[in-house]
């Protein structure tokens, strides 16, 4: 029974140091997990924060590729205005003006004027006069009536001659 119990001894052992070799492999697997895991949550936040920047660095390259091109725009409309026939065009389209001699019309159509527009428009113009216009009950009479002072023109022109006129002096002998 010697050789047998020597051998169950060796068994023994032999399980004993296999058992060891697997703890030791797995602390060593424990230790290397938990260095990643160390690695993890003491560089985590800091790779956080690299991402942050990263999307925020490519929102400012749109913004500033955005400006950009608001820039150009309005260096094209910076020229537009040095140009004395869109100044014209601008200040007869938007704010009505003609040369002298021209006459413009400006056809407004009355449904379509927002009244509740207070801006200064005639929108507001015509909500002024609902809002203020009364109706008078009885017939204002003007302190001066328009028939008579016709009339009054007339009987003048007929009457009345002309203070500084001479019948001797004609038109074209003036000058002479």
């Amino acid at each position: 029974m010697g050789a047998s119990a020597r051998a169950n001894a060796t068994a023994r052992a032999h399980a004993a140091q296999e058992w060891m070799r697997s703890r030791n492999l797995s602390l060593e697997i424990l230790a290397v997990l938990a260095v990643i895991v160390i690695a993890v949550l003491s560089l985590g936040q800091q790779v956080g924060i690299w991402f942050n920047q990263r999307q925020q660095i490519a929102d400012l390259q749109v913004q500033v590729a955005q400006a950009k091109q608001d820039l150009a725009e309005m260096k094209v409309e910076r020229k537009r205005w040095e140009d004395p026939v869109y100044i014209r065009s601008q200040a007869r389209d938007r704010l009505y003006y003609v040369l002298p001699g021209e006459v413009s019309y400006l056809v407004m159509d009355a449904k379509g004027i927002n009244t509740s527009d207070v801006s200064g428009t005639m929108g507001a113009k015509l909500t002024q006069q609902r809002s203020t216009g009364q109706i008078s009950a009885s017939i204002l009479r003007t302190k001066k009536n328009w028939l008579d002072s016709i009339l009054q023109s007339v009987v003048r022109a007929g009457l009345e001659e002309p203070a500084n006129s001479s019948a001797t002096t004609s038109v074209g002998s003036i000058g002479k």
